[in-house]
């Protein structure tokens, strides 16, 4: 890659680790800023692999004046790599907006996130790298509006891909959307389970075969998801906003452990591996690691995943770990009482409890979205018995929560939720018997639930029906897969769901299952007759 002279002063600084970037400040005539000068791409070597970016790319954690860009390299030779990266207007990259190189190598899996600010909400912008002769594929991405930007905002909401048991449907249906600010991942994005043992009959085997426990079992398995054609076209058109569940380290995890995880055991009797899957830090933080290599999300000292994202005055995104931040260990029982003295406090942490109280108390925006892992509605098996002691009603922090909600009279709050592998429109209510169907405004907030990208259903419908039988839960679907489009407006917050005829080969057939809203300033959901219109003015989606 060379620069001559003359291109590198036209581009207003060095090509090396530093960007060239646009000032995002107006013009003197107080339209948008010109766009800058920049150099163009040279490589004078031979050409590299053709599959140099097979793994796609990607954008998220959008801003007002900057977002992510991602990719990953896999180059022939194992040494460091030099990595070009533009961002323009158009598709054909005539109107280019910034620009600049970065280098990666082993240490992060080859991966490249770029962190690109400067740059002006209200523009439309693709962008693409170059490596050895070779380009990406060109991705499109969307910032987030500034003060009163923005009268609508929409967002696709889903959890919960399993490889092994369905294809990504509902990603490719989601990425036909071209009028989606982002995509609100509730985790679960991938799934650590080995292939033929707790998959049943998989439909694509996963890579490693075993379950992922090393970094290098997690880089894999990370690196076989993203060769999937419908998440990368759904990572290409649209960025993400990514929070991880459980299955991104083992099975109902929290701080100390998983049940999917088997700790050393040095005393252990015969036939038994004393070694078990290690130490439980190591495998988090193998998780981690890994997972910040490969997700378009910002980096920051800690690697937390827990982090808000403001879109104007319209909504503020208030993400959240109920999993390895603080929680402590489950109750361990199917059933419970709601005041069992045994309940564990935490499932958030001190700390992080403290910053969300503080996100919505100090939040001035219409809708304060909180992207969650497992459902804060109540579920109950019966007047004074709780069901699923892995959720928010399994620890003493629900009511910190609800209480904190009622007490300083906070409105406007919207829940989403993954993690059931179901699909449920309910109220957020504070067990005390003030909410029943004749005075829903008891309500605290309320929650939309994603159903599975391909998880498998695994609620019996039984039990489904115990839990459904409660006034707070309005709505409910078990069997299908899919996801649910946010449309946020000053005066109303409306889940619309989308579910499959199926996850196999040849299916993904999508059809609206129910429509369901908040208005401002109320606290319980109506049902609504339609679906929102699709968005007028979208940007064209990336080319092919």
């Amino acid at each position: 890659m060379h620069f001559s002279r003359r291109q590198v002063l036209k581009g207003m600084g060095a090509a090396g680790l530093s960007p060239l970037l646009l000032n995002a400040c107006t013009s003197s005539a107080g339209g948008p800023p010109p766009l800058p000068e920049l150099p163009d791409y040279e490589w004078n070597g031979p050409l590299g692999p053709g599959d140099l970016f097979e793994h796609g790319v990607a954008s998220g954690d959008p801003l007002a004046d900057g977002v992510i860009i991602w990719t990953r390299v896999t180059p022939e030779e194992p040494g460091p790599v030099e990595v070009w990266w533009e961002m323009a207007l158009d598709t054909d990259f005539l109107e280019r907006a910034a620009q600049g190189t970065v280098s990666t190598d082993a240490e992060l899996d080859f991966t490249v996130k770029v962190d690109v600010p400067g740059l002006v909400w209200g523009r439309n912008y693709y962008y693409r790298f170059a490596v050895q002769g070779r380009w990406s594929p060109v991705g499109r991405t969307r910032l987030a509006p500034k003060g009163n930007d923005a009268a609508k905002l929409r967002f696709g909401v889903c959890s919960c891909a399993n490889y092994a048991l369905g294809y990504f449907h509902g990603y490719r249906r989601m990425a036909e959307r071209a009028d989606l600010d982002a995509i609100i991942h509730l985790g679960d994005y991938y799934y650590e389970y080995r292939s033929n043992s707790d998959d049943d009959d998989p439909v694509r085997p996963h890579e490693p075969p075993r379950e992922t426990v090393t970094l290098d079992d997690y880089r894999t398995r990370l690196a076989q998801y993203r060769r999937d054609p419908d998440l990368q076209e759904l990572h290409r058109q649209t960025p993400f906003i990514v929070v991880w569940d459980d299955h991104e380290t083992a099975n109902n995890s929290w701080v100390g452990g998983a049940e999917n995880h088997t700790p050393p055991d040095p005393g252990c009797e015969q036939p038994c591996d004393p070694e078990g899957e290690g130490d439980w830090s190591d495998r988090v933080a193998a998780a981690r690691r890994a997972f910040f290599e490969w997700i378009p999300i910002r980096n920051n000292p800690d690697q937390k995943l827990y982090r808000a994202l403001k879109y104007g005055n319209l909504a503020d995104i208030i993400m959240i770990d109920t999993r390895i931040e603080g929680r402590e260990k489950q109750l361990g029982a199917l059933g419970f009482p709601p005041d069992d003295p045994n309940l564990p406090d935490q499932i958030l942490g001190p700390e992080q409890e403290a910053w969300l109280f503080e996100q919505l108390q100090n939040s001035r925006a219409k809708w304060r979205v909180i992207g969650n892992q497992v459902l804060m509605s109540l579920w109950k098996l019966g007047p004074d018995t709780y069901g699923n002691d892995d959720q928010w009603q399994g620890y003493q922090a629900r009511n910190r929560l609800v209480g904190f909600l009622r007490e300083n009279e906070i409105s406007n709050v919207v829940v989403v939720t993954g993690d059931v592998h179901s699909s449920w429109a309910m109220d957020v209510t504070v067990d005390d018997g003030s909410y029943t169907e004749e005075t829903r405004d008891a309500a605290v907030a309320v929650e939309f639930v994603a159903p599975a990208i391909s998880a498998a259903p695994g609620i019996p419908l039984s039990v489904a029906e115990a839990f459904a039988s409660e006034p707070h839960v309005r709505d409910y679907e078990g069997e299908r897969r899919g996801y649910f489009i946010l449309d946020l407006q000053a005066q109303k917050a409306q889940s619309d769901w989308f579910l499959l005829d199926g996850v196999g080969a040849g299916e993904g057939k999508e059809s609206p299952w129910a429509s369901w809203a908040v208005t401002h300033g109320e606290s319980s959901l109506v049902e609504m007759n339609a679906p929102e219109a699709d968005n007028d003015g979208a940007p064209d989606l990336a080319p092919a």
